[in-house]
């Protein structure tokens, strides 16, 4: 039987650096994260995400690595992170991390080698002698970046960067590339990890696309899924790749390609109905969504660490979410994100953040909480970019959030100290002894997920309420049934169930006090302003 574990997953997504700093530095680290794992198995999650968490300038939030076989001093050493699997383990955690091998830092040594002419690194990474015709073609971050080649001086040739200058991208054609990308999955399955969340798919493999390189894109993609099984079977590749759905296919494969795919597309398409208080956007999309095979899976989230991209949707439907959620130009970025976390979002009203999260839950896929949005987390728009989002984890209402004993001017980034999303009002001590809070809220929500394994393992089919308001979904699986509602308006509805439900038996997954009604001429159920419900079919 195959172990498909990440069907009925909860994973949660954490930046070592912001957790909790367990030595007064400033800095979270290996030692804080494993002091609070409680946290996260209190929640129900059931796998964490880390983010890059290797040696590093810094310059992208770890993304610029310089080695790939460590850990960032700041962060502890490969015995601290030994010391936090094991104790994951024994919670019954899973931990997948961050591949980021479509590009290093110009600072590894593999860099400074290929700029040199070693013959081993020469052609580890892409150069050109002249300038490219596109060179400021593809942009990623327009506004900071300004071009995807510069030229470096002491190899007197262009280097391509798809991202920052800081970051060559690596010559993913040159096979000595590829067969240390397998050494570093290696490396990593050998000290417990479940899998990985691979950065920038579609990028890795672009350049697979030139003539003569002997190996097609999404070829490679099979290659890496082969090696992974081989050195342990139940490891996962979670991709990072914004795709249009028409392109599912290639990425899954028949089976022996990805495991996830977060699914970009209904991440935005999402947002546009929460904007518009109207369903009919998700609804078409999740009515739509191409068959993948059985070993396939999308992910599903609100936010994670980067901009809402809101790039798939039309210039009249980003001017909506923008209108609804981030009106302000500071909110915006790169012309086609928002860089604000959901809770600040959707004004801090609990009922629609908690329908909002409830909603995530019930989508079809596997899904991914980013750190502190299961206590309703602000965001800081006075720093840059997308550090905005990425504000130290809020533990209680003392200095910092709980989250260091160092000044406030030395902490990785500064924490929302301020406003009705500051630590004296967001934190996390207070929501868990709180059974109305929002992170209690989110335990009984992931823990109707968990049981409702008809979600994560079966079909999802939308179904009509006559309420354009209402998401209805029903899930099946193995004979099982489950019925999810969610009332996107800020009123109240009362929608027509009989022919959903039928002569099912119904048995309330959220609470007993469901407000439905059956009558001779049939049921009928009430849903509040944003309210929400699950319900068992049997």
């Amino acid at each position: 039987m195959l172990n498909l574990w990440y069907k009925n997953a909860v994973i949660y997504c954490v930046d070592v650096d912001a957790f909790l700093d367990s030595d007064g530095d400033g800095i979270g680290d290996f030692r804080g994260l494993a002091d609070r794992l409680d946290h996260i198995e209190a929640l129900g999650a059931t796998c964490i995400w880390l983010l890059p968490f290797y040696p590093t300038p810094d310059r992208d939030n770890g993304y610029d690595i310089t080695d790939y076989y460590g850990v960032d001093p700041r962060l502890g050493n490969l015995g601290h992170f030994v010391e936090f699997a094991n104790a994951a383990r024994d919670r019954g955690l899973k931990v997948i991390v961050d591949l980021v091998v479509n590009h290093t830092s110009i600072d590894h040594p593999w860099f400074q080698a290929s700029r040199a002419g070693h013959p081993v690194y020469r052609d580890w990474y892409l150069w050109s002698k002249e300038k490219p015709k596109d060179a400021d073609e593809g942009v990623i971050f327009p506004g900071v970046q300004e071009s995807t080649w510069t030229f470096d001086q002491k190899r007197k040739a262009y280097y391509f960067h798809r991202f920052y200058k800081h970051q060559a991208d690596l010559n993913i054609a040159n096979p000595a590339v590829r067969e240390e990308i397998q050494r570093i999955m290696g490396f990593w399955l050998e000290l417990g990890v479940s899998g990985f969340r691979i950065d920038a798919v579609p990028f890795i493999i672009e350049d697979l696309k030139k003539p003569g390189d002997g190996l097609s894109p999404f070829d490679y993609l099979t290659e890496m899924r082969q090696f992974l099984s081989w050195r342990r079977a139940e490891a996962i590749l979670l991709a990072e790749a914004n795709i249009p759905m028409s392109k599912a296919q290639d990425y899954f494969g028949d089976g022996d390609r990805l495991n996830l795919i977060f699914n970009f597309p209904l991440n935005q398409t999402l947002f546009l109905a929460l904007a518009r208080g109207d369903g009919e956007p998700l609804r078409s999309l999740l009515r739509n969504l191409p068959d993948i095979p059985e070993i396939g899976q999308w992910a599903t989230f609100l936010r994670n660490h980067d901009e809402i991209d809101l790039g798939r949707l039309s210039t009249e439907e980003r001017q909506e979410v923008f209108a609804a959620f981030g009106p302000d130009k500071s909110m915006q970025l790169y012309d086609r994100g928002i860089r604000r976390r959901f809770a600040p979002m959707l004004g801090g009203d609990e009922r629609r953040i908690a329908m909002a999260i409830s909603l995530m839950l019930a989508l079809p896929g596997t899904p991914v909480i980013w750190y502190g949005d299961e206590i309703g987390m602000g965001d800081n728009l006075d720093l840059p970019e997308r550090k905005a989002v990425r504000t130290p984890m809020q533990w209680t209402s003392g200095a910092n959030g709980g989250f260091s004993t160092a000044p406030a001017e030395d902490c990785v980034r500064q924490p929302v100290a301020d406003g009705p999303f500051s630590y004296a009002h967001v934190h996390a001590n207070r929501q868990r002894i709180d059974t109305e809070s929002i992170f209690s809220t989110s335990q009984r929500l992931i823990r109707a997920r968990r049981g409702a394994r008809e979600i994560g393992w079966g079909d999802c089919r939308v179904v009509d309420t006559g309420e354009t308001s209402v998401v209805a979904l029903v899930a099946t699986w193995r004979g099982g049934s489950v019925l999810t509602l969610h009332n996107l308006a800020d009123r109240p509805v009362t929608i027509d169930c009989t022919k959903i439900i039928g002569d099912a038996d119904v048995l309330p997954l959220l609470n007993a006090a469901v407000d439905i009604n059956p009558t001779d001429g049939g049921t009928t159920l009430r849903l509040g302003a944003y309210g929400y419900d699950w319900l068992r079919l049997q």
